[in-house]
């Protein structure tokens, strides 16, 4: 692994459910020019619930040399992160921003979840937010940022009848976390999220200042 310099702010980054890494190439590479020192981290999304993978992250996380360490989550990844503080609290100081994470549960997932090939396809750990596991955790002690899209375009309007604004997938109402500190909604899809500048700059935003540019 290359190693950064220890005194530098490090950005862990997450994906979404069935993504792989590469999909956060723009973001990474957007958020890098901000000043930050990027890493992105896969986890198994599907074969393994959210407590697994927050082991598996907590385990990666110590090989990282930062004395900063800042979280950004896009959809599940956004509720990994607070499985990873719900589970292993003492972490170094950060903000966290989460985008389009369906904190308050899942309209979309739900209604996939009903069939069987449905919760094969979903995989444990949207399973264990379905089944509403993280509704009892503790909101991380830190700067917490929500940012939602009100886009419009996505699949989940195939699955469900979410209510609007929505991104496509999730609805703004279900990111509305209450132990975020700050909150702000684009008009990007849930999958534009990813490649949104506007995106990018509201998430530098936060991390530098702990709110968005509202």
């Amino acid at each position: 692994m290359k190693r950064m310099p220890a005194n530098r702010e490090t950005v862990v980054l997450l994906s979404g459910l069935w993504l792989p890494p590469w999909s956060l190439h723009l973001l990474k590479r957007r958020l890098t020019a901000c000043g930050f020192a990027v890493r992105v981290i896969h986890y198994r999304s599907v074969r393994a619930n959210l407590a697994e993978n927050a082991h598996a992250l907590q385990a990666q996380l110590a090989a990282l040399p930062a004395d900063t360490v800042h979280f950004v989550g896009y959809s599940l990844g956004g509720v990994l992160i607070r499985a990873l503080f719900e589970h292993y609290p003492r972490q170094r100081p950060g903000r966290i921003v989460t985008l389009a994470t369906p904190h308050l549960g899942s309209q979309a997932a739900s209604g996939l979840a009903r069939s069987r090939w449905g919760r094969t396809l979903l995989g444990r750990s949207v399973g264990n937010i379905v089944e509403g596991a993280p509704h009892a955790w503790t909101p991380p002690a830190r700067d917490f940022g929500s940012l939602a899209g009100t886009g419009g375009l996505g699949l989940g309007r195939w699955v469900a009848r979410l209510p609007v604004p929505h991104d496509g997938t999730v609805a703004l109402a279900e990111t509305r976390f209450p132990g975020a500190t700050d909150r702000v909604a684009l008009p990007v899809s849930h999958a534009g999220m990813l490649f949104s500048d506007a995106v990018a700059r509201q998430i530098c935003h936060f991390l530098k200042t702990g709110r968005f540019s509202h």
